[in-house]
């Protein structure tokens, strides 16, 4: 393997313009960078990222911390819409992504320690619990932090989020439109921000169109399919039942719409459904779904930018809270009441 001092000697430099090279100083001609990227092309050489770390210069990677739920399923594509996002805008400015298995950073140790031990730039957080152990040490530290949907507070921390509140009123706005009064909800993962505040933005539509709302109207506690396939059985054995369900996630919408036909009723003839996400699937299941559409990689590139910014500019007192917009998508799955 190359070094360093193999590429000075091959192109007749010192160690010290190879490094300059490679790390961007102004100070080098145009014609020795050249040559010394010709050599660095020709011969293959990687820099060493952690030994740059360790001599005081950036490492030019982040480190990505999901919570991954292990059962696989359509929820996976809104991660993916984010991570593609974040890929694009943080690839454009010469970084790489050090994926921290879940496992290992729930075993081994917590987030600071992993980040300092991969000599990472920055971090992204993405489905973390605000109660996950560790977290407080991320938030005390130096560390450049951009929390998705989250909403930790830091010294050197930025939330990056979609207004729940405004999706929900939209969603149950549409259903109070069509004519129905008997709204039910299929919730996701508990105690985190995106499921606390469809929950409270739900009620707060309730409470804003003078509606009721059941307890056993409530089900659920994951954003998969199985949870909505579950949730959606519980409902339709209720001797009395809603005529419409808000759906926390497109995944939840899926599972619920399988419960629905199996029952051997129609959705949305017997039953009217939105979901939350605006996943690809939604224009091509049947019914095609009415969602609330979140733009992922939008999300994505917006906390990309965030996380640069912190790193460019670290004794500057970051924006705390980044707020995106959401907007209901009118498909096929729900009906007018005629009451």
């Amino acid at each position: 393997m190359k070094t360093i001092k193999d590429i000075a000697k091959l192109a007749g430099v010192s160690v010290a313009t190879v490094s300059k090279v490679i790390n961007g100083y102004p100070d080098i001609g145009a014609e020795t960078r050249q040559k010394v990227m010709e050599i660095i092309v020709q011969e293959d050489y990687q820099p060493n990222a952690i030994a740059k770390s360790l001599s005081g210069k950036q490492s030019h990677s982040i480190g990505l911390f999901i919570n991954y739920n292990p059962t696989p399923g359509l929820h996976q594509a809104f991660f993916q819409g984010v991570i593609s996002g974040l890929e694009k805008t943080l690839g454009l400015c010469g970084y790489d992504f050090v994926l921290f298995a879940d496992l290992r950073w729930r075993e081994q140790g917590n987030f600071l320690q992993k980040c300092r031990t991969r000599q990472v730039d920055g971090a992204v957080f993405m489905g973390i619990n605000k109660e996950e152990p560790g977290l407080t040490e991320v938030l005390e530290s130096d560390l450049p932090a951009v929390f998705i949907d989250g909403d930790q507070i830091g010294k050197r921390s930025v939330c990056v989020v979609w207004n729940n509140y405004s999706g929900v009123r939209q969603a149950i706005e549409h259903f109070y439109n069509l004519g129905h009064r008997k709204i039910g909800m299929i919730k996701g993962y508990p105690n985190i921000k995106p499921t606390i505040e469809r929950t409270e933005g739900f009620y707060q539509a309730l409470r804003q169109f003078s509606l009721t709302c059941l307890p056993e109207w409530i089900v659920g506690d994951d954003y998969l399919e199985a949870s909505g396939y579950q949730g959606m059985r519980q409902l339709l054995r209720l001797s009395s039942r809603p005529t419409a369900v808000f759906c926390q996630s497109d995944s939840i919408a899926v599972g619920a719409l399988k419960a629905i036909e199996e029952a051997g009723l129609k959705c949305p003839d017997d039953l009217s459904i939105i979901g939350y996400d605006d996943l690809d699937l939604c224009k091509y299941i049947k019914p095609r779904l009415t969602t609330v559409r979140q733009d992922t990689v939008l999300m994505g590139k917006t906390a990309a930018k965030a996380l640069i910014r912190l790193i460019n500019n670290p004794d500057s007192e970051p924006t705390k809270s980044m707020v995106l917009p959401v907007e209901l998508v009118v498909r096929d799955s729900c009906r007018k009441l005629y009451i």
